[in-house]
């Protein structure tokens, strides 16, 4: 870092500072420092101490400064303080613990440390350092471990115990397997004891629970932090820095003592207001030290003071004053003319000069441009090369803000100075949305399945049945009118979990009855239907030819680099096949699924912008007034410095300006127009229209939908949705329709501290006016219409200086769209609504959400109205509340759980997921084959509808369909022993059951040795029958049937054998093998004891027999 080090060094004062602070005790104030150039002074100063803290004054200065310090010191980390207002809630998520326990593990571990918090950070009570590191565990291969022990012991540090591990926070024991999850991990790890030695460690894939890497040892830092007790001694975070190693930098003394002061009042007026309710004080009333107390302390270690103004500040015991002369870098906005005169003048002035570009590439194309204006500009990544008079540096990295030294002749440029905003870098790190639900594997005794052969029953568990001295698991139906189902748990794949898009029970059909066969044939003719409608409408598509795009021109790199954020995963693939669309001769008809806030909107954006580049005119139509203003603003703002026109046609605009609009549209003058169905009025018509962007298309009626229709003839349509297209039928429409489907979250948005707790005024007074102190807005959901306007009333009268207004559904619909704009604009703080915000609105100002009744909601709901907060950078609060010693139902209990798995981003959404799915397919689908849905179930549905498609393509004839059984005579089942958790078992039979081939057969066995630990014999012969099963289905064979004296092997009634082979192969077995003839063909072969009286194993026998069948294939005779 000397290239930025060193001219500081030059400062006239540097000397003097450096000698006072090696044995400073007190504030050393420097004042004239502004925004980025704090980290500079901070890092020139910190050189030689191992321990550096920077203290500021709120939490969004705390990230910034963080960012900052990113770029001098990699391993910078942001301790963010307690809540001290909300932390008793009955559950709360473990956000906030996992930075500070994180913090904590920099401490300890790292010889040198840079630690960011605010003053509020310093505040609490913790337990002393050396208290903290005792408790931490640290495990290696070798170490002799009790597992009940360390389960306890994980217990205590604030882990909870779970049948398998998903989220941060969590362990699960089976047998001589420990699974942890640790908070400052990315992976969870997977220890293997034998007997009480560790075995292995390994790091495993929480998605598919498979192991990844080997590690030596593990260190498990605690996943809670306990209050002390009253007679513990306890220290601030400020105690857990070595005076002699540390050096403190304070950001803008005097606001960080309002800070203090402000925590310390807004913890007061609460106690005050509960001690006033009569509700006992408990024990956290001594959780703070005042912040005169705080400030005390650092009153006696070594401070560096860091502020822009002279300030007369009496609480600080001040050693010494230096004026530093730096100055903030004017912004340029984009104006490459005015950046160059000043690097013009600069040089002429000597001056040294470094610039910061956030991307590699974006630097050197800066340097060399600048080379190109004449200018000693060069690109550079060793950060240790002073830069000469005259000469200009250019480096990857960035700052909030430039900032220059006059005297020095020094100044250093970010990138936000010359282009405008920052772009923001977004980790790639794993994200907890929970699985999708894998087909299934969460079948509970009690739910309705639906079986292929019989139709619908109810789950009634697994059931160990014992036939012939054999032991086998069997799973038990139960079908109307009495009538039990028993099946073996191996084959599974024949059932599915009905799912209905209502909760309405379906109706139970009878074992043997005629109704279910009536039904199935129905819905197949319908999903037939379907299947030629979707196949011909493709054929269709795919014979015109389209308007042919040029590649991508440097106008729209430059505009794609200006995308604040970077682009997931699935977003850079869904806008690559966007572009190869548009490229191509074949008219684009992409659908992009993705869910709210996923980024389906940049993808139109980018697919826009290249059409109006060939002169081609797009229209994006969106439903609501709301969206299409929101719409509007997002590609103002994209576009702003480019010369692309758009206009706005919704009920917003006067009809003078709406008049213009339409005849610039026939003229060619607009490029975009945004707008809801007016859009689609018979006076709007357009120069060339190349491009168009539908938005929630299920959304739109069915007449509007038929002047779509009409616009789509020869231009290119990309349609946005939010409804979650259910992977299964995502297979299914695959070449009938392009699909991108966005899975992955954004990173940046997603730190919602969720809390669950009673309801208490006082806490929404707290939690109101905290919103409102940093400048946002708050959600308030009220789920009743008729009195929704009396808790309007009362959350004004909580929080008398808020601005208050409730909305629901049944207002006038002008209404609602005027009380939903004035949100948007910021000129309402709380909004009280009914579960109406759960579609669509898409507001970053908006971080609290406080639900009230939230054991009334569903979780879909939930999730969608969650889903609302934490849509910018900052800390979101999502408090869902229920009634005061309410005895729950068990329903809302069970729910309000799951949310407490919710609060981690855990798998409580599954189910949820499963209802917004099956919604999903409904609108994709079209009403009547809903109702066909509902008669099979979903699962169902997708799998005929699979094979409908796939016959109208011609590509399923060579598939025949008959299914393999296979029922021998040996133990193969899977002892509660090995896998205790019924769901886990189920999942594991089903997909054993669902193996087709000899590698997926070994990739099974490696998973289960993995998760569960060596395989007993009763799992080793389930697999070696699922391997039988695959060759039995290669050579046509229905059923593999063992009796006492015979093995049978049924045909399949087509099987393409050639019946001139079997002579010779009947021929092989010295008359033991016979062929029976018939309406149900089969060979039969006679055991025999050898002459010991043994007999041959089963399994190998029928192996070596189907074997030779081979040689009977058609097309190997």
């Amino acid at each position: 870092m000397q290239a930025f080090i060193k001219p500081f060094w030059q400062l006239g004062a540097y000397d003097q500072i450096a000698e006072m602070l090696k044995k400073n005790k007190g504030v050393l104030w420097l004042s004239g420092c502004v925004d980025s150039q704090k980290v500079h002074a901070a890092c020139a100063l910190w050189q030689g101490y191992s321990q550096r803290l920077i203290v500021t004054y709120s939490e969004q200065k705390a990230k910034e400064i963080y960012e900052d310090c990113r770029y001098f010191d990699r391993k910078a980390v942001l301790y963010q303080a307690k809540d001290f207002l909300f932390f008793h809630a009955d559950m709360q998520g473990n956000l906030l613990v996992q930075q500070r326990v994180r913090a904590l593990q920099a401490l300890l571990t790292q010889e040198e440390v840079t630690v960011i918090t605010t003053f509020d950070g310093l505040m609490d009570r913790l337990r002393p350092l050396k208290k903290v590191e005792d408790s931490i565990l640290c495990i290696s291969q070798d170490s002799i471990v009790q597992i009940d022990a360390l389960a306890e012991k994980l217990s205590r540090l604030g882990y909870e115990r779970e049948i398998q591990v998903e989220a941060p926070g969590q362990f699960a024991v089976r047998g001589g397997i420990v699974d942890i999850f640790a908070l400052t991990e990315d992976a969870p790890w997977r220890i293997e004891f034998w007997d009480d030695e560790v075995d292995s460690i390994r790091s495993f894939d929480v998605e598919s629970q498979r192991s990844m890497e080997n590690l030596e040892e593990i260190t498990i830092y605690p996943a809670a932090e306990p209050i002390p007790d009253e007679k513990e001694e306890t220290v601030s975070f400020l105690d857990y820095f070595a005076p002699g190693k540390s050096l403190i930098f304070l950001d803008e003394p005097t606001r960080i003592l309002e800070k203090g002061r402000s925590v310390e009042k807004e913890f007061e007026e609460s106690m005050a207001n509960r001690a006033a309710k009569g509700e006992a004080l408990p024990e956290e009333a001594r959780l703070l030290y005042s912040s005169e107390e705080i400030t005390v302390r650092l009153n006696r270690r070594n401070c560096v003071a860091l502020s822009l103004l002279e300030q007369k500040a009496p609480e600080w015991e001040q050693t010494g004053r230096y004026q530093i002369d730096a100055r903030s870098i004017n912004p340029y906005n984009s104006s490459f003319p005015t950046l160059v005169k000043d690097l013009k003048r600069w040089k002429k002035e000597k001056y040294s000069i470094i610039l910061m570009c956030a991307s590699g590439t974006r630097a050197k194309r800066l340097a060399a441009d600048l080379q190109d204006e004449e200018l000693n500009s060069f690109y550079s990544e060793d950060p240790d090369r002073v830069v000469q008079p005259s000469e200009i540096m250019v480096v990857h990295g960035s700052l909030h803000r430039g900032y220059e030294y006059p005297m020095l002749r020094f100044a250093v440029l970010s990138e936000t100075d010359i282009f405008g905003r920052e772009k923001k870098k977004r980790k790639k790190q794993k994200t907890y949305e929970g699985q999708k639900i894998q087909s299934f594997s969460d079948i509970k005794p009690g739910d309705y399945v639906v079986h292929e052969n019989h139709g619908l029953g109810i789950y009634r568990g697994i059931e160990k049945v014992e036939v012939d001295k054999v032991m086998k698991d069997y799973i038990k139906i139960e079908y109307a009118k009495g009538g039990n189902l028993y099946i073996l748990a191996t084959q599974l794949e024949m059932i599915q979990k009905y799912a209905g898009s209502d909760a309405k029970k379906p109706k139970l059909n009878r074992l043997g009855g005629s109704e279910w066969t009536r039904t199935k044939s129905k819905v197949r003719g319908a999903v037939q239907e379907v299947a030629r409608d979707l196949v011909l409408l493709y054929a269709a598509r795919q014979e015109k030819q389209g308007f042919v795009y040029g590649p991508d021109t440097v106008w729209q790199t430059e505009f794609e680099e200006l995308f604040p954020f970077e682009e997931t995963e699935d977003q850079q693939l869904a806008i690559e096949a966007t572009k190869r669309d548009m490229e191509s001769t074949k008219i684009m008809d992409r659908l992009i699924c993705g869910d709210v806030g996923y980024g389906k909107t940049e993808i139109a954006i980018r697919a826009a912008f290249k059409a109006v580049q060939e002169n081609k005119q797009v229209v994006y139509l969106v439903p609501t007034t709301i969206l299409a203003q929101q719409h509007y603003n997002t590609f103002i703002q994209r576009m702003k410095d480019f010369p692309v026109r758009i206009d706005l046609l919704s009920r917003f605009r006067t009809p003078g300006e709406i008049k213009k609009s339409i005849a610039d549209l026939k003229k060619g003058l607009v490029d975009i127009v945004i707008g809801t169905h007016r859009v689609l009025s018979a006076d709007v018509e357009f120069k060339d229209l190349g491009l168009l962007i539908i938005d929630e298309e299920q959304r739109f009626g069915v007449a509007h939908k038929e002047k779509i229709k009409k616009l789509k003839e020869n231009v290119d349509v990309l349609t946005l949705t939010a409804t979650p297209i259910p992977r299964t039928l995502h297979m299914s429409l695959i070449g009938i329709r392009d699909m991108s489907v966005l899975e992955e979250a954004p990173q940046d948005r997603l730190p919602i501290q969720t809390y669950v707790m009673e309801y208490d005024s006082e806490m929404v007074r707290a939690a109101i006016s905290r919103e409102l102190s940093r400048g946002g807005q708050v959600y308030y959901v009220y789920n009743r219409v008729n009195n929704i306007a009396e808790v309007a009333a009362q959350v004004a009268e909580l929080v008398p200086e808020a601005t208050v207004a409730f909305a629901h559904g049944q207002m006038k619909e002008h209404e609602l769209e005027r009380i939903m704009f004035d949100f948007i604009n910021g000129e309402i703080d709380v909004l009280v609504s009914t579960t109406i915000i759960e579609t669509g609105l898409d507001i970053s100002n908006a971080n609290t959400m406080i639900i009230h009744d939230a054991d009334n909601l569903g979780l879909s709901q939930l999730y969608q109205l969650r889903g609302r907060v934490g849509r910018s950078n900052r800390t979101s609060y999502a408090f869902l509340m229920y009634k005061r010693d309410k005895m729950l139902k068990e329903v809302a209990e069970k729910r309000l759980g799951a949310i407490r798995e919710f609060t981690e981003l855990g798998s409580g959404f599954k189910i949820a997921m499963r209802d917004l799915e099956i919604r999903g397919a409904g609108n994709l689908l079209g009403e009547q084959q809903h109702g066909h849905m509902e008669a099979v179930g979903y699962d169902l549905y997708c799998k005929m509808l699979n094979e409908a498609v796939r016959r109208e393509k011609g590509l399923s004839w060579e598939e025949d369909e008959f299914q393999t059984l296979v029922d021998m005579d040996i133990d193969a089942y899977i002892p509660t022993t090995y896998i205790r958790s019924e769901s886990q078992k189920l999942d594991i039979y089903k997909r054993i059951a669902g193996i087709e081939t000899f590698e997926e057969s070994e990739d099974m066995q490696d998973e289960l040795l993995d998760r569960f630990g060596d395989l007993p014999k009763a799992v080793q012969n389930l697999l070696a029958v699922a391997c039988l099963k695959i060759r039995a289905h290669n050579v046509y064979v229905k059923e593999v049937f063992e009796k006492p004296d015979e093995i049978r092997l049924a045909l399949y009634e087509k099987a393409k054998l050639n019946p001139a082979a079997f002579p010779e192969f009947l021929a092989r077995f010295n008359g033991r093998m016979k062929f029976i003839k018939g309406e149900k063909p089969a060979f039969c072969y006679r055991r025999q004891k050898n002459s010991r009286g043994e007999e041959a194993d089963p399994l190998k026998l029928a192996e070596s027999i189907l074997d030779k069948m081979q040689d009977l294939l058609e097309e190997r005779t």
